[in-house]
């Protein structure tokens, strides 16, 4: 009896240090995440900054016309100004709006997000929605 109660006691000794590893585990793959996440934003924001027009030193910001520039692909959704279309959005963008608009002409009510991916052709699996 003596000698399960040592292998049990080893068993529970055991697991607590799995959990432990567990946990530092996570933590680090939650960081490893978040590094993953800031570094996509920056080189997007790079690719946005890069993409975009110089702005001319005699006229504020405020005052610039609202000029459209060609997307990147992987670019971020630009912030919504005054004459923007659907053009200055990516190509993936552009397509996204278009089937919501088609939905909304149909006089549907929305699309979920794996209806929306069926609707571009992309497999209904948790990967793509």
């Amino acid at each position: 009896m003596g000698l399960l109660e040592a292998r049990e006691t080893a068993a529970q000794v055991r697991l607590e240090e799995l959990r432990e590893q567990a946990e530092r585990v996570l933590a680090e793959l939650a960081e490893a995440e978040a590094v993953l996440e800031r570094r996509a934003i920056a080189r997007m924001e790079l690719a946005e900054a890069l993409a975009a027009p110089e702005p001319e030193a005699e006229q504020p910001p405020e005052a610039a016309p609202a000029v459209a520039r060609a997307p990147v692909a992987g670019s971020v959704v630009p912030h919504w100004q005054e004459g923007l279309t659907v053009e200055a959005l990516s190509p993936d963008y552009q397509r996204l709006v278009g089937v919501l608009e088609a939905e909304a002409e149909a006089g549907g009510t929305g699309l979920r997000a794996g209806a929306l991916a069926g609707r571009l052709g992309l497999e209904v699996v948790p990967a793509k929605v």
